[in-house]
């Protein structure tokens, strides 16, 4: 999918990829010299108010914090950001193949018109083609488009900090194209890059909330935000518990899910506490992958899923993927990029949907 705003990048050019979430920043930077590299990565704390819900709410704290993570790790100035929040509309529609580019464009502005509730002057709307149907029966041959619209003003918020921390954005992108470069395992090299596949993913990165994608190798076939993230298993807890949201975040991955409560160190009723949060809130995100499944499953042009992929924070909270398996009847793993591979799995669990920001699409 081409990025809602798109410079082109020089030859052997770094970007960085750059995600905010609600309470922190994770930027990587990637070259691109023969090979891709990550050159430098970091992860900067956010006060907790500055970014709710995929939006900016404190333009100053995220324009500080900014300034200090690129200065301290000395990371390049060109960024490609992702964006996740419900103010970004995405549909998939499918509609006769059209040869020509510019007539293809207005058909499917003038479909998205019926399917996109906002006005066509405030949305910056890009598509790609992910699918389709050949000529049968003497019916003509049908494409599957899949058409992003997101509101200029909020674009603009989003960039707002950035630029003002001395920051260049090249790209706006969505943060679920960023997974799926990131973890679709069709770089150059890789031998997945030449296997047939004729079923589809289901990524799901799990920071402050739950970004979800299916995709059949990089090709994006459905995505959607929920709400249910580590924000919202956190907020009963730290309510509970008077704790502060950095020291939710840290119970809930110390606690996890994968040993009895009885043999984790620390207080046993704020490891009680923690266990009920996280089985709650396990429980909350199985709901979600439910739900994205029957919807995609509805679709006309939909495909078979074999497998769900964690990345985000979230999947680093030992035992998370092992509580929702069963519950879904399908595979969950984890994964990383290999290219992460030197940085610990917490980090490189944050860090992977930044990597896939900042490839080439």
């Amino acid at each position: 999918m081409n990025s809602i705003l798109k410079k082109r990048r020089p030859k052997n050019a770094s970007v960085v990829g750059l995600e905010i979430e609600a309470g922190s920043i994770g930027a990587a930077e990637v070259s691109v010299n023969g090979s891709v590299r990550v050159s430098t990565a970091a992860v900067q704390p956010l006060p907790a108010d500055a970014y709710a819900d995929g939006e900016v709410t404190d333009p100053g704290a995220v324009t500080a914090a900014l300034r200090e993570m690129f200065g301290a790790h000395k990371l390049s100035r060109r960024v490609r950001l992702g964006i996740a929040n419900q103010r970004v509309i995405v549909r998939t529609l499918r509609l006769p193949a059209i040869e020509d580019p510019a007539e293809l464009d207005s058909a499917i502005r003038f479909s998205a018109q019926e399917q996109i509730p906002m006005p066509p002057e405030q949305a910056v709307i890009d598509h790609r083609v992910v699918g389709g149907v050949g000529a049968i029966e003497g019916a003509p041959p049908q494409i599957d488009v899949m058409v992003v619209a997101a509101r200029r003003d909020m674009i603009a918020a989003s960039l707002s900090p950035l630029r003002d921390a001395g920051l260049e954005p090249v790209g706006v992108d969505l943060a679920a194209f960023g997974m799926i470069r990131s973890l679709g395992h069709l770089g150059a090299g890789d031998p997945e890059a030449t296997r047939p596949q004729s079923s589809a993913v289901l990524y799901c990165s799990i920071g402050d909330v739950t970004n979800l994608a299916i995709a059949k190798g990089r090709s994006c076939l459905f995505t959607r935000v929920s709400p249910v993230g580590l924000d919202d298993i956190s907020a009963g807890l730290r309510a509970s518990a008077g704790l502060s949201p950095e020291h939710a975040q840290m119970w809930l991955h110390h606690v996890g899910l994968s040993r009895p409560a009885q043999q984790i160190e620390g207080d046993p009723e704020i490891v009680s506490r923690t266990r009920a949060a996280l089985e709650a809130g396990a429980e909350s995100l199985l709901d979600e992958l439910r739900l994205s499944l029957d919807f995609y499953g509805g679709q006309e042009a939909s495909v078979a899923i074999e497998r769900v992929v964690l990345c985000g924070a979230g999947s680093a909270i030992p035992g998370l993927a092992e509580q929702l398996e069963p519950g879904l009847g399908m595979p969950i793993a984890t994964d990383r990029p290999a290219a992460l591979a030197q940085f610990d799995p917490a980090a490189a669990a944050r860090l992977t949907v930044p990597y896939g920001l900042a490839l080439e699409e």
